[in-house]
């Protein structure tokens, strides 16, 4: 599938350059030394030069100011060569997310972590979505599972991966950006582990947007982890004591840099 989604990236690219536009540009903005960001950007800038990308990678200290990265976010907004931005998360405390997300311009912030996008996300209008959001939401609709009238369970609640999943999952399919269709249930840290374990009982589709949470006597057919550029599927028996009609289509296991 991956290898398939590449090769459909890389022809909409040289059908973009064949119209006369110059090659997309993606900048990306590094602060510190953590040792999974750099991870995380170096198999950034490798997937993007894998389909014809271009990519540079602005390195600043951890000491940086958030004046600093604006003023950076506000030099790549103005500048037409430059097609995306990505500041790679997690910032130094010192420096608040949020502001740094929405210096980015809307039409530029290729994470999709600025308000506006994040807005047009709910509304179910064309955005830039999460890149693991999109990616979950890619991997089920690739695979045929359905979502129409089905009860999911989104374990997690961040608003960079749990949020937006269940709102790609729940939302009309006849919108503009077409949803899912589905009923979905939010769990997150505070849901009680009974009330947890009574609800992905009930789920015919599971989403574990939250490592902490995962618990691999839960019911699983397929499992999908993603983190630092890997996806590795493996399957798990189900204890017999919940085998039902009812029971888990797909249990998506998303690993990620950030808290939820």
């Amino acid at each position: 599938m991956a290898k398939q989604i590449q090769k459909e990236v890389q022809q909409g690219v040289e059908a973009w350059l064949t119209l006369g536009n110059e090659r997309p540009h993606l900048s990306i903005v590094l602060v510190g030394d953590n040792p999974a960001s750099h991870t995380y950007v170096r198999n950034k800038i490798r997937a993007a030069s894998a389909v014809g990308i271009c990519s540079e990678l602005i390195l600043k200290p951890k000491e940086v100011s958030q004046e600093e990265l604006l003023d950076i976010t506000d030099q790549l907004n103005m500048d037409p060569k430059v097609s995306g931005i990505l500041v790679q998360l997690p910032l130094p405390d010192h420096v608040d997310e949020r502001t740094v997300c929405n210096g980015i311009a809307p039409g530029k912030d290729v994470d999709g972590f600025h308000v506006v996008n994040m807005g047009r996300l709910c509304l179910d209008q064309h955005s830039f979505i999460p890149a693991t959001a999109s990616a979950v939401w890619e991997i089920i609709k690739r695979t045929g599972i359905e979502t129409f009238g089905k009860n999911v369970v989104v374990a997690g609640r961040s608003k960079n991966v749990g949020l937006p999943i269940a709102m790609l999952l729940h939302t009309d399919g006849d919108h503009e950006r077409p949803g899912g269709d589905a009923t979905v249930t939010i769990a997150h840290r505070y849901t009680p582990r009974e009330r947890l374990k009574t609800q992905t009982r009930l789920a015919d589709i599971i989403v574990v947007a939250a490592v902490c949470m995962v618990d691999m006597s839960w019911p699983s057919i397929v499992s999908c982890s993603t983190g630092c550029g890997l996806a590795k599927f493996s399957k798990y028996q189900r204890p017999p004591s919940i085998l039902t009609a009812q029971c888990v289509s797909i249990v998506v296991l998303v690993a990620t840099e950030f808290g939820f």
